[in-house]
């Protein structure tokens, strides 16, 4: 059994829905045709994730007029827009995003700055997809911390502009104190519940950070 298919029948074991995908094209085949259909869905809403805007999904949502989009991005907006927005989001019946790192026991591991996208995944939304990356998997849950830490963290921070933390000008965690810091608030998730609230589309693909 190689890592993939370990990844997935442990994640299978612990109460996700799993879905295997060759690349973002069936991702979002299997999105459209297999999950939309069998969930009830007025409101959604994100948590950003690069692999999840590689598939397409979420342009394509966004033109859906059926769905009502709660945005919880947007340029120039105020902190206390920011935080409402991202208040309500936790209240759709449909939440999307991605993982920092997901281990071949079948547990997901994610470090936040606000914790939105956490507590996203975590209870609120009725339903959530993750769409993750093989390169995510890492085999046990000190690696998966390891993977956040050393390479998710330091290259979102790369990725937008205005952050000067440490890590910033490091490419590395550096545990800093920083008023900017993204690396605030962790989550780990050993079981889905209720089971199946969580549907993961594994991609066999290296996708996002």
């Amino acid at each position: 059994m190689n890592r993939i298919e370990k990844t997935i029948e442990s994640l299978r074991r612990n109460n996700f829905k799993v879905h295997y995908a060759k690349d973002c094209n069936e991702a979002y085949e299997i999105f459209f045709n297999k999950i939309l259909p069998s969930i009830n869905v007025k409101t959604f809403s994100i948590g950003d994730s690069m692999t999840m805007r590689e598939t397409g999904v979420l342009e394509k949502l966004e033109t859906c007029e059926e769905y009502t989009y709660i945005k919880s991005f947007g340029d120039g907006w105020s902190f206390e827009k920011k935080y409402e927005q991202r208040r309500k989001a936790l209240m759709t019946d449909l939440f999307l995003t991605g993982t920092n790192a997901v281990t071949e026991d079948g547990e997901l591991v994610n470090l936040d700055m606000y914790g939105n996208r956490i507590n996203g995944i975590n209870f609120g939304p009725l339903n959530v997809v993750l769409f993750i990356g093989i390169n995510k998997i890492t085999p046990n849950l000190e690696a998966a911390m390891k993977r956040v830490r050393t390479t998710a963290a330091p290259m979102n921070v790369a990725r937008h502009s205005g952050f000067n933390t440490p890590c910033a000008k490091t490419g590395e965690c550096m545990n800093c104190s920083s008023s900017q810091r993204i690396c605030n608030e962790w989550s780990i998730i050993e079981k889905c519940y209720p089971a199946h609230r969580i549907q993961i589309i594994l991609i066999d693909k290296e996708l996002g950070l």
